[in-house]
């Protein structure tokens, strides 16, 4: 069982790496393979709404999305995390989620999706909410903790002090990987949820 993180942030070692990092640890103490995309410094630029990915099976802009898309596939919960910037998550990472979920047309449904957020002070709450969207329009069953999925700090690696916050994340990082696994026997045992063919309605005729 796989589980992908995307790490928005631009620094490496900052605090959002200090929650990435706790949950792995218990991710490799629940048996499940982990693998971090670190996205912060990369350029990745947004969707111009091209919809070549329909004709091409992939985005037409061929970076970091393109590098992620078969990962996710494989994938069985995908972690996003981000610093707070502007009351908002990173660009960088809302630019590649954009274009990762509307390019990628596998089946997300039943893959466990969590959001994390860091931040000085305030702005993760709207930042959680914004990241969870992404999931939540594609099926994918949204993992919870003892509180929102939040870390606080200022300086460079300062929320392993942060008690409560590396708790939070520590019961997510539990949480993902029991969802992992019920999901799987779930489906083994019996199956899938039904699905119906797509409706769209359009409120401009």
């Amino acid at each position: 069982m796989k589980v992908l993180i995307v790490n928005g942030s631009p620094r490496v070692n900052g605090n959002t790496s200090v929650a990435v990092n706790e949950m792995v640890k218990v991710f490799q103490r629940e048996g499940l393979e982990t693998e971090i995309l670190f996205l912060g410094n990369k350029e990745i630029r947004g969707c111009v709404a091209c919809e070549s990915c329909y004709d091409n099976g992939k985005c037409a802009f061929d970076d970091a999305v393109n590098e992620a898309a078969p990962k996710f596939e494989k994938a069985d919960a995908l972690i996003v995390a981000s610093p707070v910037y502007y009351a908002q998550a990173n660009a960088t990472l809302v630019a590649f989620l954009q274009r990762l979920f509307y390019s990628t047309h596998f089946d997300k449904s039943m893959k466990v999706g969590t959001a994390v957020v860091a931040a000085r002070r305030s702005g993760t709450t709207a930042t959680f909410d914004e990241l969870n969207k992404f999931f939540t329009i594609s099926g994918m069953p949204v993992a919870s903790s003892c509180y929102w999925n939040n870390v606080h700090g200022t300086e460079k690696g300062e929320a392993v002090n942060d008690g409560e916050g590396m708790q939070v994340i520590r019961q997510l990082a539990r949480n993902v990987s029991f969802l992992v696994k019920s999901i799987a026997l779930g489906k083994e045992k019996f199956g899938a949820p039904e699905t119906e063919e797509r409706i769209f309605t359009n409120f401009i005729r």
